[in-house]
Order: structure tokens, then sequence, then C-alpha cells
């Protein structure tokens, strides 16, 4: 049987790198998107088996609709990933304050609105996944990058409450936390981190890694999923070393 996946945000960069492998190995594709005319520019790209629609995600109505259009065509719901997602960098106070309030509006309502439309259609598949787009961010608060690190704060709070919660229906809710990846959203960031660190992953590797986590059997699969070599590193030290030390080397990669 052919399986389903719906996608936000995937008419570029992780999104449709994820709709483009998905649709590879055999599944059908819900490309959505704030861009309608690149989401469907990619849909007739992949062919047949990928459709594409409008989707603003801080609008749960328009979740609704999607949803119930895509169930009806696709016959079902296996997976959703909630990768839309938007980044502000720079100063908190230079930065206006409706680019933060948009920023929780997309990356964290949008996941929140995601999560709680798509439940009717998961509950009724055996092994549905949730994969959110967390990231390294998300591991210690990142100054330049205030909102957007707090978000993906929320987004990991979300992903292990509802992997615990909706355990009784079946459902695993997982993330996957790439550092910085090579796509439209990191050019011309204005954030100490990244000229510190550089940018060494590919939209492709975070596909990669969503497939993995998506599909595996695993019985004790963990619900948090680094990519990338620095985000595994950081991610594992900071379970172990003190606050202390965790701000420290915060305060160093961040220097400008």
């Amino acid at each position: 049987m052919t399986k389903r996946i719906f996608i936000s945000g995937a008419a570029q960069g992780i999104g449709a790198a994820i709709a483009r492998l998905f649709y590879q190995k055999g599944y059908r594709v819900g490309i959505y998107d704030i861009h309608q005319t690149k989401a469907h520019t990619l849909a007739n790209e992949l062919g047949e088996n990928a459709k594409a629609g409008h989707l603003d995600v801080s609008d749960y109505q328009q979740w609704q609709t999607v949803l119930q259009d895509f169930v009806n065509w696709a016959g079902g719901l296996d997976i959703l990933v909630n990768n839309a997602g938007i980044l502000y960098s720079g100063d908190f106070e230079a930065t206006d304050i409706d680019h933060h309030h948009r920023t929780i509006d997309v990356n964290v309502k949008g996941v929140l609105n995601g999560c709680h439309a798509a439940l009717p259609y998961l509950k009724q598949q055996a092994h549905a996944r949730i994969i959110n787009l967390s990231s390294a961010s998300a591991i210690y608060g990142q100054p330049d990058l205030v909102s957007y690190s707090s978000s993906k704060f929320a987004v990991r709070g979300i992903t292990e409450g509802l992997d615990i919660e909706w355990a009784k229906y079946g459902i695993r809710v997982l993330d996957v936390m790439p550092l910085f990846v090579n796509t439209d959203m990191v050019s011309n960031m204005d954030a100490g981190t990244i000229k510190n660190m550089g940018v060494h992953l590919q939209a492709g590797d975070v596909a990669q890694a969503v497939w993995q986590t998506a599909t595996s059997q695993w019985p004790l699969l963990a619900t948090h999923h680094p990519v990338g070599f620095s985000t595994r590193l950081m991610f594992h030290l900071s379970q172990f070393s003190p606050q202390c030390v965790n701000r420290w080397a915060n305060i160093f990669l961040s220097r400008k």
C-alpha cells in the first residue's frame, strides 16, 4: 500500500528536499507552502503522486481545509512533517517586534496547528509519525537569534510532550535538530554563531535524517535526532556539562 506524507513549507530548501526524497521512495507527497507557485512547480516536476497547495501554517482553518483536501486525494495520512519556519537574526532590540511575533506565529503556532489538525487522520493509520523540524538552537538559547531559538525550544517541548501523550494512539512525535543548513534561510544571517561555526549541512542531509527518523521501526527510537557531527556533539555534551560551562561555550561560539 502506498504511504502518504504531508510536508509544510515544502516549496523550497529542506522541505523540497524532503518531498523529493519521499517521492523517490514511492510515497504520495503533499507539497504545501505559502509560496504556492513554487509548490506547484515542484509538484509538476515530481509527477502524478505529488499534490501542491497554499498553506499559511499560522492559520488553523487553512490547515483543516488543506489536510482534508490532501486526504481525499491521497486516501489517508501516514506522516506529517512540520517543516515551515522563518528566521530573523541580529540584535534583539533592533529587530522589529512584529518580526518576533511572526516567528512565534509560524514556528510555534504552525506546529501546534499542524499536529492538532492532523490527529484525526493520523489516528486511523498504524505506525503514524509526526516529524517536527527543530534546531541545534534548541540546545541552548542563542544570542542574535532569540525569537528563533526560543521558538525551537517550544518545538522541542511540543515534541516531547506529544510523543508521550499520543503513544495511546500509536503515534510517534519526533524531531530532527540540524545546525545551520545551506538554504536561503541562512543567507545574510547576522549572528556570531554562523560566522564562527560555518554552514556544513545541505538540505539533502536533513531530508535523509527525516527519512531515517520517519521510517525506523527501532522500538527504542529516541525522540530527538541531532543532524551532523557538531550538533550531535553539542547535544550530548549539554546533557552532562554544568550550566555555567554551557553558557561559556555559547558565549565563545557566538562572539562577533
